[in-house]
């Protein structure tokens, strides 16, 4: 039997669905509706750091040619 894995933008979407519904359920202040959010406000912190974390093909082609005249380039 084989795990499927989930993209984490379906996951933010079914989490967003599942914290609409208890909120409707047990209201907006309730402690599974926060509960609901904070799992939301997790999986979407997940997402910002996977999208800080990958290089550009820029920046992978200066790290592979530093001697390139393009990786040479300074900041002013």
């Amino acid at each position: 039997m084989t795990e499927q894995i989930t993209p984490l933008s379906q996951r933010i979407e079914t989490a967003i669905a599942e914290a609409h519904t208890a909120a409707q359920e047990h209201g907006d202040s309730s402690p599974q509706a926060a509960s609901a959010w904070d799992i939301v406000e997790e999986l979407e912190a997940e997402a910002s750091h996977q999208r800080d974390a990958q290089k550009s093909n820029f920046e992978e082609f200066c790290e592979e040619f530093p001697d390139a005249p393009e990786a040479r380039m300074y900041d002013a």
